[in-house]
């Protein structure tokens, strides 16, 4: 490598004690028992965090920006009446971070997912504050992302140029209790989260959307998935057969190589990165930590960069695609 190569992190979390408060006061069925992953080790405190801290953070790992977005579950458990002020209220928040940190930081914006009419709304304000994207979960409730009642939000990210980031989330618990229970509370809750259960959400959100046709309607839109793909990029073979049953106008694996992004939310084994260059491009590719539960070295980081062939390759995954995508400035 020739130059110190820049990076931009764009799946690196935050949230605030009242959210979680909110979040934790949630009756059972409804709470995410996800949520307890933010309290181990210092978590919680990083993730509190938006401030000068993070920012030391940033530089000992030798990390340009942050995209910040909040951690999981995000405002998604929240009734109708709840999400739309506490959305908003999450955005506001990250917009000033922004403002006092524009060289280190932007923002996803927060959706009031639970009320699918003011969606559409809040992205463009979010948009008019500086907002890069969104992050979004493939199930509210009982409604998946697919549902034609966030036509809009799809519609209106196209229109301001903005991805939309699918995070992974827990399983439903009517499928946790049938696939992910009997082995002990820890290990039913690990196998139904980071482990597997969590990856498989996101993948199956991905999926009906293409299955429904949304890429069909909506060809500009992009669509942003962590964790090497969760998991598609190595089913590709398997699940193209859903095209023709469907009636879509391309292979499933088309749509995943011309409207997906893939990033690495802090995975940095070589095979992943070889795997994932050998089904779509250099230029679909990038870098992210999963801050803070992720949290590679410098070293770690620069070592990695030397899986790619050149500086041009090197730069496209650590930072340029990510300026492309969001529309950062240098």
């Amino acid at each position: 490598m020739s130059n110190k190569i820049s990076f931009i992190g764009i799946e690196e979390h935050w949230t605030t004690p009242e959210l979680t408060a909110v979040l934790k006061g949630l009756p059972e069925g409804r709470r995410d028992e996800s949520l307890s992953f933010n309290e181990i080790g210092d978590n919680l405190t990083r993730l509190e965090d938006i401030s000068d801290a993070r920012i030391a953070a940033m530089d000992e790992q030798g990390i340009e920006m942050h995209i910040i977005s909040l951690a999981p579950p995000a405002t998604i458990p929240l009734a109708p009446a709840e999400t739309v002020a506490l959305s908003r209220e999450m955005n506001d928040i990250a917009a000033e971070a922004v403002r006092r940190y524009p060289s280190r930081l932007r923002a996803m914006t927060t959706l009031p997912m639970a009320e699918p009419a003011a969606v559409a709304s809040e992205l463009e304000r979010a948009a008019s504050l500086g907002f890069v994207g969104a992050m979004v979960y493939g199930r509210i409730g009982e409604t998946t992302l697919d549902d034609p009642c966030y036509d809009d939000l799809f519609a209106t990210a196209v229109t301001l140029g903005q991805p939309v980031f699918i995070h992974p989330q827990i399983p439903s618990n009517v499928v946790r209790k049938a696939a992910y229970s009997g082995l002990g509370p820890m290990t039913d809750l690990a196998l139904s989260t980071f482990s597997w259960g969590w990856h498989l959400e996101a993948a199956i959100a991905a999926l009906r959307l293409i299955a429904r046709g949304t890429f069909d309607r909506y060809p500009n839109l992009k669509i942003i998935l962590g964790h090497w793909g969760e998991l598609l990029l190595f089913w590709q073979d398997r699940i193209n057969s859903l095209s023709h049953i469907a009636g879509l106008e391309q292979k499933v694996s088309d749509y995943i190589r011309s409207n997906f992004f893939i990033t690495s939310s802090g995975m940095f084994n070589p095979a992943l990165l070889h795997h994932a260059l050998e089904v779509t491009t250099i230029d679909k590719v990038m870098f992210s930590t999963d801050y803070p539960f992720q949290r590679p070295t410098q070293d770690e980081l620069q070592r990695f960069l030397t899986e790619f062939d050149t500086d041009e390759d090197r730069n496209k995954f650590s930072n340029d695609n990510a300026r492309r995508l969001f529309g950062i400035d240098q």
